[in-house]
């Protein structure tokens, strides 16, 4: 790979790092009346959709990259490590994953929809079986 390349590869992996901590920092977005309108408090976890449509997006730009699996999975690992650090507290206690349904839904919907993409393209780039 060239040094071009490369570069686009480190910008695709900052984005899906400055992604990851967007969807944890909207993951608590209820309907409270504070930021959206007040229905009822009830919450508004859109940041599951952000992350189970735009992983897969950066997969297949990395994968156009290079079609290796560690290249063209580098935005999933990068996304899931940022995801496993924002569950662990940080040097106050404050914890950024919050521990219920909305947090299992977000790992859900990002680790599915992006191992989902990266499984099809090593599928399709393996060799047919022998009959």
């Amino acid at each position: 790979m060239g040094v071009r390349h490369w570069m686009r590869l480190v910008g695709l992996l900052l984005l899906s790092l400055a992604l990851t901590l967007i969807e944890l920092l909207y993951l608590p977005l209820r309907f409270d009346g504070a930021l959206l309108p007040m229905v009822g408090g009830l919450p508004f976890p859109i940041s599951a959709v952000v992350a189970a449509v735009t992983l897969p997006w950066l997969i297949k730009r990395a994968r156009r990259i290079s079609p290796r699996l560690l290249v063209a999975g580098s935005p999933l690992w990068i996304w899931l490590l940022g995801v496993l650090v924002a569950a662990f507290p940080g040097p106050g206690g404050d914890v950024v994953l919050i521990g219920d349904w909305r947090a299992l839904l977000l790992l859900g919907c990002g680790a599915l929809a992006g191992s989902i993409t990266l499984g099809g393209m090593l599928g399709r780039q393996s060799p047919p079986l022998p009959r």
